[in-house]
């Protein structure tokens, strides 16, 4: 059946209920599943509703609910009347009050009776108050009170250049901006990611991703209602708990981040039968890269292909992907243009051709007018109508797009510019890591040095020692990690996405190793050369090179002394390959025990060569 492309909310809703009436939209845990006739009589009543309550056309709503059907419905019943703000209902009172100011929110709109630290910022900033109680009719249903206000001076729907959807990028560099997406951004996002998967109404997603993010409410839930389909709508990511969903809902797909992609991976051993009688069609990635060896492993345990996607809540989501067979997919592609235009450019706003490294930009439908009330942003992020993504990368001969890095996260090593992403793959091609994440610490020579945290398959047994070694085996030596962390997670954002920018403050504490006295002659020695190279009081045996202030200046200058202290032949890399007092004092050890064992050998054949005195 061809559809349409609505370019606002009502009519793509009005269109599927009189298209798909008595057919299954949405699905959760609890209640019956909801019809596309029964959601679109809530979304009409939830309108006049707010209007009756003084919210209208161009007012802000803040949303705080748990994940599951109620947020979905909530979702689209305020995003057809006004601007509908989710929050990630885990913030602190702190957070909220920031959202809720920034946002200049007319309302916040909670379940009754449920405790979150947003009721009270909202009383103390003068914030109405709109309560849901759950309706046991079906999944996601509602009813709504709040104190009413003056008639909407704007009721009715919104029109597609009305905004639909507010959301903030996450500020890891700078305060967070506030993005507001219009009807037609986020309907035409929605059609993007529809006609990219080929979503029929036969499609049920099952959705892990939290609601109040860009990845959730567009390639999960709208694309989903774009095509006619369903949506099972989970209470949010469990790896535990997700086989049991699949077993209950039946999908054709589902989209997260790589790393629940990776958690479910760790539980798919124990699910085998349940994985080959619920056959998906596709699994869908985004919102982070997908490490190539994951995306071998999830298309080998499944049996179906994994679809990779290249989004960003500027562009109301999606903006490149992977096609779907027989298209050939690319590890570590996101695939081709899926939605807006994207281009490369160069940093004098030039267009440079296939193979060029650049700024990806964009520009579509789907793509937001400007931050709100942020001209300096603006001038920042537009050139000549391009947005410009901040990500680094390349078209290859065949248009598959290839994303090298995020400019910001960058790491400039005195004055060298290493991508962390393809660290991470280094460390990711070791059979014992299954998560590793590369970021950038300050250093007082260097500018910036480099740094991996790891988190190791169950059972895995491996030195950070060792991981070095074996990306030294593939790495040039200044990409190398100065400093690899075995943890037991990697802190992560919200939406489960490992994050780079903010770790080395995050994982400081885990940055110092135990102070260790050195126990030895040979550690005494390389001690004492090591505090008069770096200028230091103390040292420990267990301190990096490089994270104490070491550049390659003074490696030179330490190496110099050390062949000098210890008349032996020491290569410039060892300190790279052995940053440390410890590994150094055995590799010296190592030497002068082959030195002496060389020259016992010499003596012995000298000894052999001369003749032998007679006995008197």
């Amino acid at each position: 059946m061809q559809l349409d492309q609505e370019t606002c909310l009502d009519d793509l809703l009005a269109v599927r209920a009189a298209r798909f009436g008595s057919a299954v939209a949405i699905v959760g845990l609890q209640y019956p599943p909801l019809t596309y006739q029964r959601l679109y009589q809530q979304v009409v009543e939830v309108v006049t509703s707010l209007n009756c309550l003084g919210i209208g056309r161009g007012d802000r709503l803040a949303l705080v609910l748990p994940n599951g059907p109620l947020m979905a419905t909530a979702f689209v019943s305020v995003a057809t009347g006004c601007a509908c703000a989710p929050l990630n209902p885990a913030f602190t009172a702190e957070e909220f009050d920031f959202y809720l100011s920034d946002l200049e929110a007319k309302a916040l709109m909670t379940l009754a009776d449920w405790e979150t630290p947003a009721r009270a910022v909202a009383r103390a900033r003068g914030i109405g108050l709109i309560e849901l109680t759950p309706s046991p009719e079906a999944a996601g249903l509602f009813t709504m009170r709040g104190l009413p206000q003056r008639l909407s001076t704007e009721p009715g729907v919104a029109d597609p250049s009305d905004v639909a959807l507010v959301l903030h990028t996450s500020g890891t560099t700078s305060r967070p901006k506030m993005t507001p997406l219009t009807q037609a951004n986020i309907c035409a996002s929605a059609h993007h990611v529809r006609q990219t998967l080929a979503l029929t109404c036969e499609d049920r997603c099952l959705n892990v991703m939290p609601l109040f993010h860009i990845h959730g409410l567009i390639a999960a839930l709208l694309a989903s209602l774009a095509a006619g389909g369903s949506v099972f709508c989970s209470p949010g990511f469990d790896a535990v708990h997700f086989f049991e969903w699949m077993q209950l809902a039946h999908p054709t797909w589902y989209t997260a981040v790589p790393t629940m992609h990776q958690a479910i991976l760790a539980q798919a051993p124990a699910h085998r039968e349940m994985i080959a009688s619920n056959l998906l069609r596709f699994i869908r990635s985004s919102s982070a890269s997908m490490p190539p060896s994951v995306m071998a492993e999830l298309e080998r345990v499944f049996n179906v292909p994994l679809i990779e996607a290249y989004g960003m809540t500027e562009a109301a989501h999606q903006m490149a992907s992977n096609p779907l067979p027989p298209q050939p997919r690319k590890p570590g592609s996101v695939g081709l243009p899926a939605g807006p235009q994207i281009a490369i450019m160069d940093d004098h706003g030039k267009l440079l051709p296939a193979g060029a490294r650049g700024e990806i930009v964009i520009r579509g439908p789907n793509v937001m007018g400007g931050y709100h009330n942020n001209p300096v942003a603006n001038q920042n992020a537009f050139v000549d109508g391009w947005f410009r993504t901040g990500d680094e990368g390349y078209f290859d001969e065949d248009g598959y797009l290839y994303i090298t890095g995020r400019l910001k996260e960058m790491i400039n090593r005195g004055g060298e510019k290493i991508a962390p992403r393809e660290v991470d793959e280094a460390f990711l091609e070791h059979p014992a890591v299954a998560q590793a994440v590369t970021f950038a610490v300050r250093h007082a020579s260097l500018g910036e040095d480099v740094s991996t945290a790891v988190v190791l398959h169950p059972g895995a047994n491996v030195t950070p020692r060792e991981l070095r070694q074996f990306v030294l085996q593939r790495l040039a030596t200044h990409k190398v990690p100065s400093q690899v962390l075995i943890l037991d997670q990697i802190p992560k954002g919200p939406t489960g996405k490992l994050q780079r920018i903010g770790l080395a403050d995050i994982l400081a504490p885990y940055m110092k190793a135990a102070f260790q006295m050195p126990r030895n002659d040979i550690e005494r020695a390389l001690a004492r050369l090591w505090q008069e190279t770096l200028r230091l009081d103390t040292i420990s045996v267990w301190d990096n090179f490089f994270a104490c202030g070491g550049d390659s200046l003074t490696a030179v200058q330490l190496i110099a002394r050390i062949r000098q202290a210890f008349q032996i032949e020491l290569p410039l890399g060892s300190i790279f390959r052995e940053p440390t007092i410890a590994e150094q004092a055995a590799l010296i050890e190592n030497l002068l025990l082959d030195e002496l064992e060389a020259l016992s050998e010499q003596e012995a054949e000298r000894m052999a060569d001369e003749p032998s005195e007679p006995i008197p």
